[in-house]
């Protein structure tokens, strides 16, 4: 059966919301479990539900918010400025955006425990289409999972579907079980997603939960595992990068379903359009953003390593970044002095459709996983692990990325410096993609990161607040389960 993508997926969640009321007027009981998991067409249907609860912008705009402000490379303005005083707790207005993001990763868990659940038992399937439903479930239950684990720490485990008020009581677990729970989960979606090519880079694949499994065993330092698993699909042959000669190269990087280094990612289109330039633009800022609403709400910090650091001949920086825009006459004009730069990186078109993609997972990532996973794991860089890293910079100052370079890394690095090179390349390539945050934590670097431009990270703030609702809601978590400072 031919899969959908992400974005139609979210295009059919929005229409089945509209019909909300339409369906309250039929029985209860007229799609209940029993004559709805009947066929190949119903499984698929409830898959495409554990899709739609990724939501266009990967688990929401809200995990975008809270990923990118606790960033030392962004700044938060208006209502969200106070995510960026690391030196203080959240406000009650960005706890509620931890309620929400959690309560989207949930809905996702249980959308993918319901398929896990009915799936097995429909015979009208065929057992290739069966194996490929439950791995895509698999994975989309281990992807939520580790954002939880990594925003919360210790969560509740749900492997089982919650229909009623009875699946609620769930203690938080220790943080090694919930990883095992991801491990496992992404295991199964690695062996049941067989490659495809041409395969829509909206769904889950193979390459994919390779993906993950490098990501997850990083997190966790199991440096020989994650280093197989980038190894995997970097010679897979599937992807390679998109060539780059000037910044607006970049831009292929993004293009859904085109791209030869996107592996998996979150689609846009006319009926699935994205919220995040209304968040890095001003409104009608040509020729940016063609939108009427912007609210520039994430601003980048100049007084961090993109400001005073980056290399003004690395073209990532001018595709990252701008300081003019154009007026009415079309000429081009420096942009407010109160805020003097900002992100340039996902952008509109002059029709107005947010058409690009989102990643989850790009072909440049597994370079640098393998490059930081065998460094970890050799302890020292490997000619392969310095190569791998000199592809990515090579490519970014456009640079052929398979040819020796004037501003290759030289050997002869040490494990830490090496380390450090990662995480710079890091920070560059994958500006406003959700990892800076997350790398610094699982680095223990983070509170050296914010001391390095003035600022005090709390301990506190390294854990997102448990929702109120969950713990008034749920029986085995009380108020002493809470995290740290909430």
């Amino acid at each position: 059966m031919k899969k959908i993508s992400l974005s139609v997926i979210v295009g059919i969640g929005m229409l089945l919301t509209a019909c909300q009321d339409m369906l309250n007027e039929v029985p209860m009981d007229f799609v209940s479990r029993n004559n709805y998991y009947r066929n190949e067409i119903d499984a698929q249907g409830a898959l495409n539900g554990a899709y739609s609860a990724v939501g266009k912008e990967f688990y929401g705009i809200d995990n975008f918010i809270l990923s990118e402000l606790h960033s030392d490379l962004v700044l938060g303005r208006g209502s969200q400025a106070p995510i960026s005083n690391m030196d203080q707790l959240l406000d009650q207005q960005n706890i509620g955006r931890t309620a929400n993001h959690w309560f989207r990763l949930y809905q996702s868990i249980n959308r993918a425990n319901a398929v896990l659940a009915n799936v097995p038992s429909i015979t009208d399937i065929s057992e290739t289409a069966r194996t490929r439903i439950l791995a895509e479930a698999h994975f989309l239950r281990a992807l939520a999972y580790f954002e939880l684990v990594r925003g919360w720490g210790a969560v509740p485990i749900k492997t089982s579907e919650s229909t009623d008020l009875s699946g609620l009581e769930s203690p938080r677990m220790p943080e090694n079980e919930v990883y095992d729970l991801i491990i496992a989960d992404a295991e199964a979606a690695e062996i049941g997603l067989l490659p495809t090519v041409g395969q829509e880079t909206g769904q889950a694949s193979q390459s994919a939960a390779k993906m993950l499994l490098a990501h997850v065993c990083l997190t966790i330092g199991d440096w020989e595992a994650a280093a197989v698993k980038a190894e995997d699909v970097i010679t897979n042959g599937q992807y390679t990068l998109v060539s780059v000669q000037k910044p607006d190269d970049f831009y292929h990087i993004f293009a859904a379903n085109t791209s030869s280094e996107d592996i998996m990612s979150v689609h846009h289109s006319d009926i699935s359009q994205s919220e995040i330039t209304n968040f890095l633009h001003m409104g009608n800022n040509l020729p940016y953003n063609y939108s009427s609403t912007g609210y520039f709400a994430w601003i980048p910090n100049m007084n961090s390593m993109i400001g005073e650091d980056w290399d003004d001949d690395d073209l990532r920086k001018p595709f990252n970044l701008y300081t003019e825009i154009q007026n009415t006459s079309g000429d081009w004009v420096p942009l407010p002095a109160t805020t003097p730069v900002l992100f340039k990186k996902f952008i509109t078109d002059n029709s107005g459709l947010r058409t690009y993609s989102v990643p989850i997972y790009r072909y440049a990532e597994a370079l640098l996983f393998y490059a930081e996973a065998s460094c970890r794991a050799d302890g020292g860089p490997s000619t392969l692990a310095l190569e791998r890293l000199n592809m990515i910079k090579r490519r970014a100052y456009g640079y052929n990325p398979n040819v020796v370079s004037p501003v290759d890394y030289p050997s002869g690095m040490g494990e830490e410096a090496f380390i450090d090179a990662i995480m710079r390349e890091r920070a560059y390539e994958f500006l406003i993609e959700r990892r800076r945050w997350w790398d610094l934590k699982r680095t223990g670097e983070a509170k050296e990161a914010f001391a390095a431009i003035g600022k005090t990270l709390i301990d506190e703030r390294m854990l997102y607040p448990i929702p109120e609702n969950e713990i008034n809601n749920n029986p085995a978590i009380g108020q002493e389960n809470q995290n740290p400072g909430y």
